[in-house]
């Protein structure tokens, strides 16, 4: 059984980390080439590494293997919202047919603040 399972959530973690490494060959700028890797690879990663605690079947091993699942698990998402963030400010170009540039206007060139909605109406508290 225990085979099975290991197959099983090693499986779906290759099979996350391919749909990653697709998703930067086919995804058409980098905004959405790095969302879809930074999630893809993260969920690959948690199951490569479930895996690896079925398999090992240690107490040591699970709680090595559980640090990394939360320490990826917080800094993938900040890494990339920063590097997203650094991109947009330095003028990376959305795709042509994007629709919604929710940060246009909303931040000052020279500090890259973000201004808030109720500034920006006047209502500040």
């Amino acid at each position: 059984m225990n085979e099975i399972l290991i197959m099983i959530f090693s499986g779906l973690g290759v099979i996350f980390i391919l749909i990653a490494s697709i998703g930067i060959v086919r995804m058409p700028d980098f905004f959405l080439r790095l969302s879809v890797t930074v999630k893809a690879t993260t969920l690959g990663v948690g199951f490569i590494l479930l895996s690896m605690v079925i398999f090992f079947g240690d107490l040591s091993v699970a709680t090595k293997a559980l640090a990394i699942a939360l320490f990826l698990l917080i800094t993938s998402p900040v890494g990339a919202q920063l590097i997203g963030r650094v991109s947009y400010f330095t003028g990376m170009k959305l795709w042509k047919k994007s629709v919604l540039d929710e940060l246009k206007g909303k931040f000052n060139n020279e500090t890259h603040v973000l201004n808030s909605e109720d500034k920006e109406e006047g209502n500040e508290n």
